[in-house]
């Protein structure tokens, strides 16, 4: 039309305008859960099975017959919190690093925000999270556990750190990973290093008798603060004196460093957004 300003492709890209198309991102979600699933006789069941069996083992093996339940109380509950927190973050990384290169046809198909594809992965591993809480919850009831509104705000906050940070680096590495494939590479072998990095394996109160004020320096890794703050939703609500656990296996200021997280989050958000987009209009003659 006569006196309408031309405007880049990209001019109603970025995070905004795929919340501005939800019907596309639902689609997206949908596909991609249904992918996984496609031609399994159990579907969805072994969203379940898998966390299942996983938290048998640590329970079993780790925590009866290598008797780490003498070290950490309900070592199975403390680790299998940890792990629900890194497998949702370590997922939204990985699947949304290979997000942009995976969906190649439809990003040169289809003119849409490319910043749907890692928001889409963050919100399938989300979906993923629902099976092993459901795992988690009934196990904690097992061991007398008792919901609080405290401990259940420490969870959604916990979540709610993850979900920027995966999406935030997702979003800055899926763009790297078209122009070099390297990126990817690298993730994988990040994701090795995270679940030692957190207090899952080992409980916070090893790591403050260790080092003592330098645990401190600890906290500065968002995850770790995020795993506490799960274990404080669930774990600590197992053990036979909750009060006493919670002022020796966890940090006094959890929650103030919770909220410190969450804007270290929405920076790396905003920092991968910025990237992303500086690299968004090269990204189909990179493909």
């Amino acid at each position: 039309m006569a006196g309408v300003p031309l405007r880049p492709p990209t001019a109603d890209n970025g995070l905004p305008a795929v919340f501005k198309k939800r019907y596309l991102l639902k689609l997206l979600v949908k596909r991609e859960i249904s992918a996984r699933y496609q031609a399994s006789f159990l579907g969805l069941l072994w969203s379940y099975i898998g966390p299942a069996c996983q938290f048998f083992v640590y329970w079993f093996v780790m925590g009866e017959i290598l008797s780490l339940h003498d070290q950490v109380e309900n070592f199975g509950i403390h680790i299998f919190c940890g792990l629900i927190l890194v497998h949702f973050f370590t997922e939204t990384f990985g699947a949304g690093t290979r997000s942009i290169v995976g969906n190649k046809a439809i990003v040169m198909k289809l003119p849409m925000p490319r910043e749907m594809f890692p928001v889409a992965s963050m919100l399938v591993s989300l979906f993923h999270v629902i099976p092993q809480l459901v795992i988690l919850v009934i196990a904690c009831l097992a061991y007398g556990w008792v919901p609080d509104a405290v401990g259940m705000a420490a969870f959604g906050l916990s979540m709610f750190i993850a979900m920027l940070l995966g999406t935030g680096c997702a979003l800055l590495f899926s763009a790297a990973n078209v122009y070099f494939r390297d990126f990817g590479k690298l993730v994988s072998i990040m994701q090795m290093f995270i679940r030692f990095s957190v207090p899952m394996i080992y409980p916070y109160s090893l790591v403050d008798d260790r080092f003592g004020e330098g645990a401190k320096y600890y906290l500065f890794n968002p995850l770790a603060d995020c795993v506490l703050l799960v274990q404080r939703g669930f774990w600590v609500g197992t053990t036979k004196d909750p009060a006493t656990t919670a002022e020796t296996d966890l940090p006094p200021d959890l929650f103030m460093w919770g909220f410190i997280m969450v804007g270290v989050g929405f920076v790396v958000l905003v920092i991968g957004q910025l990237v992303f987009s500086k690299l968004d209009n090269r990204i189909p003659e990179r493909l």
